[in-house]
């Protein structure tokens, strides 16, 4: 129940899914567009160690410690999803700037040891388009890693709404 209150407090369930799949296909999207965009780059470049890898479109960690970038990825969620509440309606005035400027101090304080998902779509719809579309030279998908970015922001924001939920 108390799992129920916290997941519709702050967000209409009804609109859960469709804003979900919006975010994945927006996503996969944009992910489609920079591999038509630099499509004769992964022709020239010929293998991962050259660079065609799948950190292109989605994240990789710098050094690989499951525990510790699936904390990375629950600290940074947390610290954004938590400040976000706090804003208010933060599409009004200048909060989309602060909105910006937020993602980029928690990516460059937060998200070097694992490219900072923050998002499970950020990483899972480039992922997918890169695993599932005609890449020149592409490399593995490594979906073996792909659970940090998609479970670590999802506990990292579940856990910032509930203490939202609990000191209001």
């Amino acid at each position: 129940m108390t799992f129920w209150i916290l997941c519709t407090a702050f967000f209409p369930w009804n609109q859960v899914l469709p804003y979900l799949g919006g975010q994945f296909l927006g996503a996969f999207i944009g992910a489609t567009l920079v591999i038509i965009q630099f499509r004769p780059h992964f022709k020239a470049t010929p293998n991962e160690k050259s660079g065609n890898k799948v950190g292109i479109f989605a994240t990789q960690p710098a050094i690989k410690s499951p525990l510790f970038n699936f904390l990375s990825e629950v600290i940074a969620t947390f610290a954004f999803i938590f400040i976000l509440l706090n804003l208010g309606d933060f599409t009004q005035g200048m909060k989309p700037f602060i909105v910006g400027t937020l993602i980029l101090v928690i990516g460059a304080g937060l998200g070097t040891t694992t490219g900072f998902a923050i998002n499970p779509a950020r990483d899972w719809g480039p992922r997918l388009a890169y695993t599932i579309l005609p890449v020149p030279n592409k490399g593995n998908a490594e979906w073996g890693y792909a659970w940090v970015p998609m479970i670590g922001p999802l506990v990292g924001g579940i856990a910032a709404a509930g203490l939202q939920f609990v000191l209001k």
